[in-house]
């Protein structure tokens, strides 16, 4: 059996506003969200039943969540890889 594709042109996204927007919770908390376009294309070989350039978009997003205590923990041993990484094992002994 045989499959039918449609080919795309590649195309370069450049943003043209912020990409990252910020909200604030009511307890204080940040959320950062992040937008971008991983891939984007136009059909060549293919249209809309109205006619119109069908396009192919994949995004790509990160949410961020900031506490309103700014802190964090991690394990022991993965703070201790992380300095030794950087070469600043012998500084925080």
């Amino acid at each position: 059996m045989s499959k039918e594709y449609v080919r795309f042109k590649w195309l370069t996204a450049k943003p043209i506003t912020p990409t990252t927007v910020t909200f604030q919770l009511e307890d204080g908390a940040i959320v950062e969200v992040k937008i971008d376009i991983g891939r984007a294309g136009v059909a060549l070989d293919f249209k809309n039943p109205d006619g119109t350039p069908h396009y192919n978009i994949a995004l790509q997003q990160s949410i961020v969540v900031i506490p309103p205590e700014k802190t964090y923990v991690l394990p022991k041993d993965q703070v201790a890889t992380q300095l030794q990484k950087e070469g600043l094992s012998e500084v925080y002994r």
